[in-house]
């Protein structure tokens, strides 16, 4: 199989050369370290993060301790290799809050150009920012100059069919001195829709000569070796399908490995929900929002897979309390086993 066994964005070594993606509400802390549990992930990302907001957190003093209450660049020691991803549109801004991303101590900082929600788009930030290419080079432009730990970008294909911007956008963040580059292979009209098209990803790869990373629908270790094999890409980059599917890190260095792969079985699950959510409880001062929120939406996620899976998620949607949740996940962890003797 034609895949990398490590994929270097200059400095940064990524062992193996599968990344987990920036997901807003999903990539916190909590989240990330059961990603590193669980093995297999090279690298991991934050949630994508304001620069305006970043700067406000931080009063202006890039040197202040890591471990603050809650900001969405909070992170444990044990996730190493991190990089955080900002987005916005104002290049002395960006610039300055990567400076911060650097005090940190994080690994790498990324630029979102990627990101198609109209909030963030209405203030060209995220893929508005491919609407506007002499904007995108004036903010790589200063954030390079600004740090010097490994900088790389993700993007889209374009604003939509009749705008791609791929070869464009490489050669501007490899002109501009950035490590690498990464690539959802949608546009942003197409949101999260219709096909990843795969050809612009190789089209990439054949236009810069920096470390390429390919994104969108791996949805197996099968696809993401597909991917390497149809792309030439350096990396792959793994976003939605991890949400529903942590395990699918792991899943990818078997299959490469062996030919085969071990499926999570339903007391796995039971103790992923159950470790995650102890995390979120103890952790609820580092992330967003309250743990009980937390819990019914990963309730979605992790219970796929389960045999009374549904009945499992009406029950946590209809809980009141934190407590309720976790005795409702032992109640089915209990149940399961007891069908097994």
């Amino acid at each position: 199989m034609a895949v990398p066994a490590e994929l270097r964005f200059g400095r940064l070594v990524v062992r193996p050369a599968v990344v987990l993606a920036p997901m807003a509400g999903v990539t916190d802390t909590v989240f990330r370290r059961c990603i590193r549990r669980l093995s297999g992930c090279g690298l991991i990302m934050t949630e994508f993060t304001s620069s305006h907001g970043i700067l406000a957190n931080h009063g202006g003093n890039s040197r202040k301790p890591r471990r603050t209450p809650f900001n969405y660049l909070y992170y444990e020691p044990d996730e190493h290799p991190i990089v955080a991803q900002l987005f916005g549109a104002d290049p002395q801004v960006l610039a300055d809050a990567a400076r911060v991303v650097e005090d940190m101590g994080f690994d790498g900082v990324d630029m979102n150009f990627g990101c198609p929600v109209k909030k963030v788009v209405k203030c060209n930030g995220g893929s508005g920012l491919l609407r506007d290419l002499p904007a995108v080079e004036r903010i790589l432009k200063a954030v390079r100059a600004a740090v010097s730990i490994p900088f790389t970008c993700k993007f889209r294909t374009g604003w939509d069919d009749k705008s791609i911007v791929v070869r464009q956008m490489g050669r501007i963040a490899e002109d501009c001195g950035l490590q690498g580059v990464s690539l959802h292979g949608r546009t942003r009209q197409q949101g999260y829709g219709g096909r990843a098209d795969w050809d612009r990803i190789a089209e990439l790869k054949d236009a810069v000569s920096i470390p390429v990373v390919g994104n969108g629908d791996v949805f197996s270790p099968e696809r993401c070796v597909e991917m390497f094999e149809r792309t030439g890409c350096d990396g792959v980059m793994i976003g939605r399908a991890a949400s529903t599917d942590p395990w699918i890190f792991r899943q990818i260095q078997q299959y490469l490995a062996t030919g085969t792969y071990d499926r999570p079985s339903e007391l796995e699950r039971y103790e992923l929900l159950s470790e995650y959510f102890r995390m979120l409880v103890a952790d609820s001062g580092k992330i967003s929002g309250r743990p009980l929120g937390k819990m019914k939406q990963f309730a979605s996620y992790f219970t796929r897979g389960l045999l009374d899976g549904k009945q499992l998620r009406k029950r946590i949607h209809r809980s009141s309390s934190e407590a309720e949740v976790m005795a409702q996940v032992e109640e089915g962890r209990e149940a399961l086993l007891a069908r097994a003797a």
